[in-house]
């Protein structure tokens, strides 16, 4: 049997949930997180903290480094609720202008 190992690149799954409610959305607080866009173009993207981020705008193409070992290109848009793995290093292809709600995981164990 293989041994799991917790940096293991196939743990790095994003999950996209769909219109997701609006009382979903109000119970995450999303309308109080901070607010980040781009233009249409490609960007270089490392995630050193889990992120969960709600598309007001936009349409993504997300392509994990390693695509042949992860083995799936990621498509999200206006009104997904996006929830991108720590230690995921990717290329956004952005089709349309993205304006999004974000937030990183501070529930990460205290350093000691």
């Amino acid at each position: 049997m293989a041994a799991e190992s917790s940096n293991s690149s196939s743990n790095l799954k994003i999950i996209v949930q769909n219109n997701p409610s609006e009382s979903q959305l109000s119970q995450l607080g999303i309308k109080s997180w901070p607010k980040w866009g781009c233009p249409p173009g490609k960007y270089q993207l490392k995630f050193d903290a889990q992120e969960t981020c709600y598309l007001v705008r936009g349409k993504v193409k997300v392509y994990p480094k390693n695509t042949e070992l992860l083995g799936e290109i990621v498509e999200f848009g206006a009104g997904d609720l996006v929830v991108i793995p720590k230690g995921l290093s990717c290329t956004w292809d952005v089709s349309v202008a993205v304006d999004k709600h974000y937030k990183f995981d501070s529930s990460s164990p205290p350093s000691s």
